[in-house]
């Protein structure tokens, strides 16, 4: 058998790309020494996989900023308004990414979404009336010839061609169908390209066919494909798919003149089945997704091989693959020196993933691999694990009742309660919670893990961070206010590090969209609080103001979506079992003055199954009630916020309302407020904070902008209901575009209740 990886982390073993391509922003070095070191990331990367015994090592699943992004300027997917800004090639793929404003011009970056049901954020390219999609970039080509330079013949990677329409976001009167024939074009002279290069596979990724289709999406992908497959010559075609079955399209897909398929075994719950039942063709290679790409607990080599036994019996020889591209898993297990050996043994990060597929290649050609010591080295592993189970946690998740999902009194007359209360102005504003963190602030916390000061100094720092913070808010004039969140590394690891059941990595880092990198804390074994997480913070916060403050929490669901969960237990328990140390917060919370508690469910969408049929029992009936769980307890004066980001919402509208917070914001700003429509035709009761600009991108958006913004949630949201916010946390910005947007908002708020007064 031969093994395949559909990708690989690009940031670079302790985030070269990241730290050069901050420079490059900050004009500290030139495109020439960015482009550089992302040529000695590639050749790393490359020599890694050759080692290893790789058969299929990829190329162009690199990039300097996400590969949607890079993919739609191969084919001149560029909306006017950067091509106008008359920049570089590269900093107009920057101007798309993170929005520009200088000389020339101000425009706002693409919408950023969640990458299906994965932590990673890809930019959703638009295409207009007017754009000729062609071929018109050479990245793909480049690598794969640095590659050969190299010795090393790669598989390139390109997103496929319907996964590619139906992620567009199309400005104009034009459909995914008008563009057809120019993009069967573009992609065949993509093919012919690569066979004037000698290229043997070329992959297409195509994870939009594990969603439900459509007759029409099928009638799409057959045409499309058809079409381009014709003009393929001698380039072997590999048509990929991950996070899910392809139970829709799965004879069309066979019967099409492909070469290779790949399928996911890992999170296609009905891939093995619709391989059993309708087989698999002679013609055409099977690469098989058995190892994990999306979680770093070793493979269990037992199931996979029964599985790869299985596809044997069919007369299947399959190619060994991950099951998606490593690019949602860490590095190495290289750089992390303070775990302990028990429990690395259990990890599998990307680098340690091409060992189990050189394991696996060997293990599954011999008739008693039972016998073979990496066979009886894997089966120990699964056999025992230390630390992860504790009785008290369990006997309290099994308590739980129905009446502890449910908060009293109902909404509308604890809105009326939570008015009288607070007594804010119309219109209302605040921020989602954190403020720039800057490089002293950075300082004071790794002198404090390295034990350079002291536990005081370490606090004295912080109070005096958030006493400066609570004076520019005044200042500014915001209504409900922030602590800052200065103690806090990350919303998930900081309070992964204050819960029982956590490991916490080194240098674990993974990409979360451009240069932003998460260090995901590791769920090892049940979960609970030991003592408060926050509350020393939010009322010494709340002693300097005399304006009500906010404590700020991370929702379960979040918690649990941004961890690397267990796969020993149920998400529904683990989840359950984070909820009830989070409540145990909010009640401390409650109990020590603070009014309003937002708890952060920015990934509540991120483990929704990707099919509608499987939402509700297989995940919205355990998450929705995980949130109400966290709040049930609270007093009717109490108000509970709560904040989601960079997902598609509008389909889950009624469910999110299902929460019973009583306050919501979303981000909203880089879908131009699409998420309105939706929120009006569901009659959502919650009172909402769309975000009226987008934090992720450097420029300060104006008083008038803002404006229109408002103006535009107005004509779809009651005036009572409305919040005015930025779209996320302000962690990543500077502390000058932050004071001035923040301006910007309050000036913006304070015309607009003028105009309804």
């Amino acid at each position: 058998m031969l093994t395949s990886i559909i990708g690989y982390p690009r940031v670079g073993k302790l985030r070269e790309l990241k730290f050069v391509t901050e420079k490059y922003f900050r004009s500290e070095i030139t495109v020439d020494e960015l482009q550089q070191t992302a040529k000695e990331i590639r050749k790393t990367q490359w020599n890694i996989l050759k080692d290893s015994g790789l058969d299929f090592i990829p190329s162009n699943d690199f990039s300097l900023y996400d590969n949607v992004l890079d993919t739609a300027s191969l084919f001149n997917i560029i909306p006017s308004r950067y091509k106008e800004l008359d920049l570089s090639e590269i900093d107009t793929y920057f101007a798309m990414a993170r929005g520009y404003q200088g000389k020339s011009g101000d425009v706002k970056a693409l919408a950023m979404k969640k990458w299906f049901n994965t932590n990673y954020h890809y930019m959703v390219p638009e295409i207009e009336d007017e754009t000729e999609i062609r071929l018109a970039g050479t990245k793909p080509f480049d690598e794969f010839k640095e590659a050969s330079l190299l010795g090393i013949k790669t598989k390139p990677v390109v997103i496929g061609v319907f996964t590619l329409l139906k992620l567009l976001r199309y400005t104009g009167s034009k459909s995914a169908e008008d563009f057809s024939e120019e993009i069967i074009k573009a992609y065949s002279n993509l093919i012919a390209e690569f066979g004037k290069l000698g290229i043997e596979w070329l992959q297409f990724d195509e994870p939009y066919l594990v969603y439900d289709l459509t007759k029409e999406d099928i009638t799409l992908f057959e045409r499309l494909y058809k079409n381009i497959l014709g003009s393929k010559g001698k380039v072997k075609i590999l048509l990929q798919t991950y996070f899910g079955d392809v139970r829709d399209v799965y004879n069309q897909l066979n019967a099409l003149d492909f070469d290779g398929v790949g399928l996911d075994f890992v999170e296609g719950k009905k891939t093995l089945d619709l391989v059993k039942a309708n087989g698999f063709p002679k013609d055409k290679l099977l690469f098989a997704g058995v190892v994990n790409g999306k979680n770093i607990w070793r493979n269990n080599y037992k199931k996979t091989l029964l599985i790869l036994s299985e596809l044997k019996e069919k007369e299947i020889n399959p190619v060994i693959n991950t099951s998606c591209s490593l690019l949602h898993v860490p590095y190495t297990l290289k750089n992390e020196t303070k775990l302990s050996t028990e429990c690395t043994r259990h990890f599998s990060f990307a680098q340690e993933k091409l060992g189990e597929l050189a394991e696996l290649k060997k293990l599954v050609e011999l008739d008693k691999f039972e016998y073979e010591e990496p066979f009886i080295a894997n089966t120990r592993l699964f056999e025992h694990r230390e630390n992860c189970y504790d009785a008290d946690v369990q006997k309290r998740v099994s308590e739980i009742q129905e009446s502890d999902f449910i908060r009293h009194p109902l909404f509308e007359e604890r809105e009326k309660i939570q008015k009288e209360e607070f007594k804010l102005p119309q219109f209302p504003t605040t921020t989602i919670g954190s403020f720039p963190q800057t490089a002293d602030i950075k300082a004071n916390r790794t002198a404090y893990r390295k034990g350079e000061i002291t536990e005081e100094e370490y606090i004295e720092f912080n109070r005096k961070k958030i006493a400066e913070c609570i004076a520019m808010q005044e200042e500014i004039g915001l209504d409900v206010l922030v602590h800052g969140e200065f103690e806090r590394n990350d919303m998930v690891e900081y309070f992964g590090e204050k819960l029982k059941g956590y490991l916490f990595s080194e240098k674990a880092w993974v990409q979360s969209y451009g240069t932003r990198c998460v260090k995901p804390p590791i769920i090892w074994g049940d979960v609970s609080r030991t003592k408060a997480m926050t509350v020393s913070w939010s009322v010494y916060a709340q002693s300097l103001t005399e304006k009500t403050m906010k404590g700020m929490l991370t929702g379960p669901v979040t918690i649990l979506n941004w961890s690397f969960p267990r796969e020993d237990i149920s998400l529904k328990e683990s989840t359950y079992q984070i909820a009830l140390a989070i409540r145990d917060e909010v009640l401390d919370l409650q109990a020590n003055g603070i009014k309003i508690i937002q708890i952060d469910e920015a990934a509540l969408r991120e483990k929704l199954p990707l099919r509608k049929s499987d939402w509700y029992n297989e995940y919205l009936d355990w998450a929705i009630p995980a949130f109400r769980l966290v709040h049930s307890g609270v007093k009717a004066k109490t108000q509970i916020h709560t904040h989601m980001c960079y997902s598609e919402f509008t389909d889950i509208i009624s469910a999110i309302d299902n929460m019973d917070a009583d306050v919501i914001t979303f981000e909203a700003s880089r879908s131009d407020l699409q998420i309105l429509d939706s929120l009006k035709e569901n009659n959502f009761k919650t009172q909402v904070g769309p975000g009226v600009y987008d934090i992720h991108s450097p420029r300060i958006p104006s008083v008038e902008e803002i404006q229109t913004a408002l103006n535009k949630m107005l004509e779809k949201i009651n005036t009572e209901k409305l919040w005015i916010n930025p779209d996320c946390g302000l962690k990543t910005r500077g502390e000058t575009e932050t004071t001035a947007s923040l301006k910007n908002m309050v000036a913006a708020a304070k015309i607009l209740r003028n105009e309804s007064n």
